[in-house]
């Protein structure tokens, strides 16, 4: 029924973040070792100042907080690695689906067929440029010190090219279940609003709508607009009717990114954040 797939779906959230904060935890455990349900809490306020910067791509200043003064920095690199490893994972899911998508005329008709090859070449060259990065992080350090008014911090990106290789690995695998868990949520939910659609496209047109999402530059609730404007553009072949494509990628994203986000907020205003380190 429709409460129960409503209750697996939370599941789901609660699953999903559970493993970015596994990640996140096991990322920074060389500079500091934290407990699980802290790692959670990091991770939960990461997501409520994420909320207010383009593409959500503030979350490493939360997620800070709650390490200690002198490795925050080395915090913040290893959590934008963390994130290169996800968006690699959904550039490569996305570069296949949208392959796929250019072998079907009702995904692509003759008129964007041109527009979905070009996406499809430009999926892959970041998805392969983005996972070269992660499993070479010294490349992020590099791209870090293009930037002038990161230079200074160069010593402390050193912690990038510390990261142990098997630590790597665990994390890019985190990172896929973690793709196949919030892929698991929106079929659930477009079974409950888009039931028209056959389960094996809503397969292929789920990671398009993904990458899209990703690949638009977005603030707050402009993604919304985003995710309902892919998901009715990419179903509406498949006789998706835009309404229902709109609640169920509206639905996704009150329960994946609002709802964490504001209870990251409410752990934001309760939590102690430490001014200096703890005594030795």
């Amino acid at each position: 029924g429709t409460w129960t797939s409503m209750g697996v779906v939370l599941v789901l959230m609660a699953v999903n973040w559970g493993l970015e904060a596994w990640k996140w935890r096991a990322l920074v455990a060389s500079d500091e070792r934290l407990s699980s349900w802290i790692a959670l809490k990091a991770t939960l306020a990461g997501t409520g100042v994420s909320l207010l910067t383009p593409n959500r791509t503030g979350e490493f200043v939360g997620r800070a907080l709650f390490l200690r003064p002198e490795v925050r920095v080395q915090g913040a690199a290893l959590t934008v690695l963390g994130s290169v490893a996800q968006l690699s994972i959904t550039c490569m899911a996305g570069c296949v689906a949208l392959w796929l998508c250019t072998r079907d005329p009702s995904f692509a008709p003759p008129g964007l067929h041109g527009a979905a090859i070009g996406l499809t070449v430009v999926a892959a060259m970041s998805g392969v440029v983005l996972l070269a990065m992660y499993l070479r992080p010294a490349l992020l350090r590099c791209l870090f010190d293009m930037v002038p008014v990161l230079r200074p911090f160069d010593q402390r990106f050193q912690a990038l090219d510390a990261c142990p290789t098997r630590t790597l690995v665990l994390v890019l695998a985190l990172s896929e279940l973690r793709y196949v868990v919030f892929t698991l949520q929106f079929l659930m939910l477009l079974g409950l609003f888009e039931p028209q659609v056959a389960r094996p496209d809503a397969l292929i047109a789920v990671p398009v709508i993904f990458l899209i999402t990703t690949l638009v530059p977005t603030v707050m609730l402009t993604e919304l607009g985003v995710r309902g404007a892919a998901a009715s553009m990419v179903l509406s072949g498949q006789g998706g009717d835009a309404t229902g494509a709109v609640l169920a990628s509206t639905m996704l994203w009150l329960i994946n990114v609002l709802l964490p986000a504001v209870l990251g907020s409410i752990v934001l205003l309760l939590a102690r954040i430490r001014t200096k380190s703890d005594p030795a």
